[in-house]
């Protein structure tokens, strides 16, 4: 439908936009013709988007009106395309809605049927952590003590994880050495192990990682990944979260479950409120 459908003021913005030639944009006009009058604001609209002169006076010059025998047939077309369209978006919208509601039962059920060592017996022989620069095999003794997990969903690629892993680092730097319960472990939402592994080397992660040819390994930690990322979620060793950068479905951020970990660290365990209102 829409190919048949005269254009818009919109329309031949968006063409000139995208670098579509001045002739190239008339040949389109002669074919398809042009459903809109040019007033003021429709005229400045296509010359912040590159109209030239010749352009403009030849829309105005009424060569490119739609024939007055076909303009209510196309009205009609472009009002059927209009109500189509967001009657998609509506269904888009619902559909999202449904995914949402979907994850967020999904995550439950990963709390609901947790076990006392979940988060160390889904990454049992996939770990992997920083060496001399390289990627080594991770011991899975090294999770034995730990009883608060911090999942981080992130990748190179994206920059605002780039901007916010300085600060985990940072903060797991400081923390490590008087809570040794505690452990982060990197899962990589990255596009290849090489920029998994130079993502790691150039952030001086100091926690260890799920290898990235095994992430396919561990769909129960997988679970807990909100929509985006950077997502940080804390779990304790059953796999109960206990804070998550999506609080109801909303994304509030991995610096939020810092605050909430550290509020967790000062009482000695346990959930802070957040939790109770994911």
């Amino acid at each position: 439908m829409a190919a048949t459908l005269p254009l818009t003021t919109s329309d031949i913005s968006l063409m000139l936009r995208s670098g579509y030639s001045v002739p190239t944009i008339e040949a389109e006009l002669a074919t398809r013709h042009f459903a809109d009058q040019l007033d003021e604001g429709k005229r400045n609209q296509l010359i912040r988007a590159g109209a030239t002169t010749e352009l403009l006076d030849a829309i105005e010059s009424g060569n490119f009106s739609v024939p007055k025998d076909e303009l209510e047939k196309s009205r009609r077309k472009m009002d059927e395309q209009a109500a189509e369209r967001a009657l998609m978006a509506e269904r888009a919208k619902r559909n999202d809605t449904l995914y949402q509601n979907q994850l967020l039962k999904q995550r439950a059920r990963v709390v609901a049927h947790g076990s006392a060592d979940a988060i160390a017996g889904a990454a049992k022989g996939n770990l992997v952590r920083l060496q001399n620069g390289n990627l080594v095999s991770c011991y899975d003794e090294e999770l034995a003590p730990k009883q608060i997990y911090g999942l981080y969903f992130s990748a190179h690629w994206c920059p605002p994880c780039r901007k916010f892993t300085p600060q985990l680092v940072a903060y797991y730097n400081q923390i490590a050495h008087d809570h040794p319960e505690f452990e982060i472990i990197f899962v990589s939402a990255d596009k290849s192990a090489e920029d998994m592994a130079t993502y790691m080397r150039e952030s001086g992660m100091p926690w260890p990682a799920i290898e990235y040819g095994k992430l396919a390994n561990v769909p129960a930690l997988q679970k807990y990944a909100g929509r985006g990322i950077p997502d940080l979620v804390i779990v304790d060793a059953s796999g109960k979260v206990l804070a998550d950068s999506f609080v109801g479905g909303k994304y509030v951020g991995p610096g939020r479950v810092l605050d909430d970990l550290s509020a967790i660290f000062a009482r000695g365990g346990g959930s802070p409120q957040v939790a109770a209102n994911r």
